[in-house]
């Protein structure tokens, strides 16, 4: 029986699963005292897990710069996600991929902790700005809270500290808006809260260098080879604030985000406030290749 048909999602945690409801790790877990760990978010296309060895890459770099050492090899981690995803009988899924820590006391020397804790939940999720927002675009503000700095808590590490996010993300919501754009300390564009951004200027698709903090995307790196395919021309450079609201097209990417237009900054619109031709042509190509098995590692 698989979970669309009424069983709780099982959920892996250090090589047990365990009913949704019994899935628990300890509150002296300094994933959640200090948010002491990495994780990753991961897609399931059609019993595919999209970019799997390369999102498993990236957690172990994440990890490497905490000095969190993940008590199994980068191939016994791809074979227990795929294990997971199989148990639960899902196809087309959302992976969120945990290594904490693990169990310490209260004080902040991670030695005191003892083994990592690794945590696999697969569920079904919906885009996280929504279903239908790739029709009409979402609205986005520019945050007053900027990226955190490369020599501080960078997003280029994805770690469980994601407060930067989070107060930007309220900011949005407080203004009524879908999202927001995150400015790095120079006053140049770096992310949305939870995905990277791209806008297209007569005709070439630009994005922001990991100078400015980002997290390098796994979807935007997806974006920019399929640019590359369709011969649109790319650039990773700085983009200043009146670039992006002035820009032809404006969008995000992201495994939770997937794909999605921006239609206005406030009340300004992006070009004529709706997805334009680069997007689309993009979307296009990349609705096939996510579903390609060459993309990814075969769960069934």
């Amino acid at each position: 029986m698989s979970p669309q048909e009424g069983r709780e999602p099982l959920v892996y945690i250090n090589g047990e699963l365990y009913p949704k409801s019994e899935a628990k790790v300890s509150v002296f877990d300094h994933g959640l005292l200090y948010g002491d760990g990495v994780f990753e978010g991961i897609r399931v296309y059609n019993g595919v897990i999209f970019k799997l060895r390369e999102h498993v890459d990236r957690l172990y770099r994440s990890a490497k710069v905490l000095r969190l050492s993940i008590p199994m090899d980068r191939e016994q981690m791809v074979q227990e996600v795929v294990r997971t995803v199989r148990a639960n009988g899902f196809r087309d899924a959302y992976i969120r991929l945990i290594v904490t820590r693990g169990v310490g006391d209260l004080g902040l020397d991670p030695r005191k902790c003892g083994r990592p804790n690794v945590i696999i939940i697969v569920e079904h999720l919906e885009p996280i700005l929504g279903s239908g927002v790739r029709e009409k675009g979402i609205t986005v503000i520019f945050s007053s809270t900027r990226r955190d700095p490369v020599q501080s808590t960078s997003h280029e590490v994805k770690s469980l500290n994601y407060l930067n996010s989070i107060l930007a993300k309220i900011e949005a919501i407080e203004a009524g808006a879908d999202d927001a754009i995150m400015l790095d300390g120079r006053g140049f564009v770096a992310e949305a809260t939870g995905a990277n951004v791209f806008i297209v200027r007569n005709g070439t698709l630009i994005t922001p260098p990991v100078t400015t903090g980002i997290l390098p995307g796994i979807t935007r790196a997806v974006v920019i080879e399929i640019a590359g395919k369709l011969g649109i021309p790319v650039q990773e450079r700085d983009i200043t604030p009146v670039e992006f609201m002035t820009a032809d097209e404006a969008f995000v990417t992201g495994t939770g985000a997937e794909l999605v237009p921006i239609g206005f900054v406030g009340k300004v619109p992006i070009g004529d406030g709706r997805p334009g031709p680069v997007f689309r042509r993009i979307l296009e190509e990349f609705n096939r290749y996510k579903v390609d098995p060459r993309n990814g590692v075969p769960a069934f």
